[in-house]
């Protein structure tokens, strides 16, 4: 069988649906076949005892895979519009609809995602791309050239900024206590947002130097490798995120669980407690711009914390072994020294 799609059954002119009907479906006949789509559009049988396997390795992290579903659904009603085929795609095809995104003002990188999601939709299909075909690359520079590929990065905020946040938060309520843990665990870890609504009690590790974040997975950890946080102890109490973490988790009072929970409101004179139910990533967001301002995101707390730590004059590899970036090029693009008044050489010149 194809992952999701018994393609033989359906015909040989049959066009499968998008990913996100048959990316995560698998057959439960432990008898049938898989068909491995290659990326040399050939198509291998393999025994079916490998098909949890096959399925997981055609699989991305979730926020890629809610990003092409989407992307998808975008192409294929492009092409019904225009009466054209979504699966096999022409190049030009494709380069009419990468067209129409630049003329609606999307930006570059939210085209390259849209091509990216056409090329894993004809890899799944063991369908030929026509992504990787030369003329399309001359309108993506074009693109690029006319319109710019600068992404709009989420600004990174001043350690100052953050404690003013910090001493605007109630602590007297379970909610003050959770958004002050999560603010400080989220900048002082560099986590993704997506780090951070995943973790659980159980992966919490109290050490005397450090607080220890047991990672299972990540954007760059897919494959489940162990990996590591450490997050240390400040001089001031007010603004420690280790022991912002220990008064967190006394309300929490759980062994295992969501680390940070929504909160459940209860009874109308009672703080909201904490609930059972994760945070949401969408929740993270809104919490960062409800205590540090609307211009910020929740990717603020990672693009902040390689900021102040390339300021402090931090090495690469320091930064990396918090960020888990694999290379110097990524620092360079999250850290955000453009401000030519605060960050210039030509303050140093000893005139």
């Amino acid at each position: 069988m194809f992952i999701g799609t018994k393609f033989a059954e359906l015909g040989a002119g049959y066009s499968p649906p998008l990913i996100p009907y048959y990316i995560g479906y698998m057959e439960k006949s432990s008898s049938v076949p898989v068909i491995v789509p290659t990326r040399s559009h050939s198509l291998v049988e393999m025994p079916a005892s490998v098909g949890r396997y096959v399925e997981a390795g055609l699989q991305g992290a979730a926020n890629t895979k809610r990003g092409y579903a989407a992307d998808l659904r975008s192409f294929e009603d492009y092409c019904q519009h225009y009466q054209l085929s979504h699966l096999p795609a022409d190049v030009s095809t494709v380069a009419g609809y990468v067209s129409q995104l630049a003329d609606r003002g999307k930006k570059y990188a939210t085209i390259r995602r849209h091509v990216a999601a056409i090329a894993k939709l004809h890899q799944l299909a063991g369908q030929p791309s026509p992504t990787s075909h030369e003329a399309l690359g001359v309108v993506l520079d074009g693109v690029a050239r006319v319109h710019g590929k600068r992404q709009r990065q989420a600004p990174a905020f001043t350690v100052a900024e953050l404690k003013q946040a910090i001493r605007a938060l109630d602590l007297t309520t379970p909610t003050g206590l959770r958004d002050r843990a999560l603010l400080l665990l989220g900048f002082a870890g560099a986590f993704r947002r997506s780090e951070l609504v995943a973790l659980n009690v159980e992966d919490v590790e109290f050490t005397r130097l450090a607080l220890v974040i047991h990672l299972r997975r990540s954007k760059t950890n897919q494959y489940g490798e162990e990996e590591d946080k450490a997050v240390f102890y400040a001089p001031s109490a007010d603004y420690c995120p280790v022991r912002a973490v220990q008064d967190w988790l006394a309300v929490l009072d759980r062994p295992t669980g969501p680390l940070f929970t929504r909160m459940s409101r209860g009874a109308s004179r009672r703080a909201a407690q904490p609930g059972t139910a994760r945070l949401s990533d969408q929740s993270v967001n809104d919490l960062v711009q409800r205590h540090l301002g609307a211009a910020y995101s929740a990717h603020s707390l990672r693009a902040s914390f390689v900021t102040v730590a390339v300021e402090a004059g931090q090495s690469n590899k320091a930064i990396k072994n918090q960020t888990k970036q694999k290379t110097d090029a990524m620092i360079e693009r999250y850290a955000r020294l453009d401000d030519v008044k605060r960050f210039n050489a030509a303050q140093y010149l000893g005139l």
